[in-house]
């Protein structure tokens, strides 16, 4: 039997990063559980890269057919991408907006980078206690040559991207320019409690189950309810997220029936800023700093004041965090296994000396190409093969080759010292 002219149409689709679903045509519910790409990611080679992602122009050719539902829900969890494509998404969601839709947002997971743009496109955003909200400034790649100038533009191409993302935080959560400006520049995360209290969320779903939420050692990838998120190059998990240690990263590992292991010298990272922080979080840290405090005073034939102790050792946290920090602000230059080692290997150091290291590790590696190069060169016999023509003859030097002329003056040199010997 033919369907009635007008008669609502379900919606039901399925894609491997989103869905959307309508049943009476009136309500409908988005989950977007990927990340934000202009087209399909694809290798070196040319080929797709396997994975969960949310393409533009798909998105927005399915978002129509929900173009004349009255309330949208959208369930959200994307560490984001693509700074563009999620600005056309938040406008074209804040168009429906404007033609009478309400929107809403669940931020299931993590609403991060471009996918807290298309969150603050909805006038109601829910979060859990444990979501995480991150925000920060643009970036791009840049390959090859570029003078001043084209830096310059480029950079102020960037600055206008972050101008935009500043005008979406600001109508969501009014706070200042400036203030949203700084927040940027930091990077911040947010859990949902404090994305809520900052203007970035309306609720906290305070019964919500607790999300597992966890990060890797090196704070590069994100486990988000057992599903493994790699951070993109340069961004890394705030210090306030529990990390696993190496033999837990298997995302299959993170669920509800394996406790994440944090804080103490199998997992996580130092966050205590005082002693007593540092007696709660890691008590044989604490009792070792405060040994080694007590025999350094000893050695001096000095007996210190408590407090100068607790001082010592408070200074010694706070040296070793910033050591870390320094560290990571260099990370993205080197390898892992540089970094790593700098950060917690046998001979750990600053991230000077990290950057020393790894010049004098790259200096060696050139010095053995050349070496390489100049024994192949030996071995090949081609400086022994002259030129096409009479050997008999050398060429007049105005016809002689750079090489041809060194040979040319060292035979002279050769021949003024054996005239001399004799």
């Amino acid at each position: 039997m033919p369907k009635k002219k007008g008669a609502i149409q379900p919606v039901n689709i399925r894609k491997n990063a989103y869905a959307m679903e309508t049943e009476d045509g009136n309500s409908a519910e988005i989950t977007m559980y990927g990340d934000i790409y202009e087209q399909q990611p694809k290798n070196w080679y040319g080929d797709p890269i396997e994975g969960q992602f949310i393409t533009l122009t798909e998105f927005l050719s399915d978002l129509e057919r929900l173009s004349k539902c009255k309330e949208i829900t959208i369930r959200m969890n994307s560490y984001g991408g693509d700074a563009g494509v999620s600005n056309t998404i938040h406008n074209r969601l804040r168009e429906l907006a404007r033609d009478g839709a309400t929107l809403s947002c669940v931020v299931d997971g993590v609403a991060m980078s471009g996918g807290s743009l298309i969150m603050c496109a909805c006038d109601h955003v829910r979060v859990n206690p444990s979501s995480l909200i991150m925000i920060h400034k643009c970036w791009t790649f840049l390959f090859g040559g570029y003078n001043a100038d084209e830096l310059r533009e480029q950079a102020a191409q960037q600055d206008a991207v972050d101008r935009m993302q500043i005008e979406i935080y600001k109508r969501k959560t009014g706070l200042s320019e400036t203030v949203l400006s700084h927040m940027m520049r930091d990077t911040t995360y947010m859990t949902g409690r404090e994305a809520a209290e900052k203007g970035f969320a309306d609720e906290v779903i305070e019964d919500a189950e607790p999300l597992d939420i966890a990060a890797s050692a090196d704070g590069r990838m994100l486990f988000v309810g057992g599903r493994q998120m790699h951070l993109a190059p340069g961004m890394f998990a705030p210090d306030t997220i529990p990390t696993v240690t190496p033999e837990a990263a298997d995302p299959a590992l993170i669920n509800k029936t394996q406790p994440v292991q944090t804080g103490g010298p199998n997992g996580g990272k130092t966050m205590a800023k005082n002693l007593e922080e540092l007696r709660s979080e890691n008590p044989e840290l604490a009792e070792a700093l405060m040994a080694e405090a007590r025999a350094a005073a000893s050695a001096a034939e000095k007996v210190p004041a408590p407090q100068a102790i607790e001082d010592a050792v408070s200074a010694a946290v706070q040296a070793e965090q910033k050591r870390i920090q320094e560290i990571d602000e260099l990370s993205v230059l080197y390898d892992a296994e540089t970094v790593k080692a700098a950060k917690y290997g046998e001979n750990a150091c600053t991230a000077q000396e990290m950057a020393y290291r790894a010049a004098q590790k790259a200096a060696k590696k050139g010095k053995k190409f050349l070496d390489d190069l100049d024994e192949d060169l030996k071995a090949s016999g081609v400086q022994g093969v002259q030129a096409a023509g009479d050997p008999g003859t050398p060429p007049h030097e105005e016809n002689m080759t750079p090489n041809q002329r060194m040979d040319a003056a060292r035979s002279k040199v050769k021949a003024l010292f054996q005239k001399e010997e004799k």
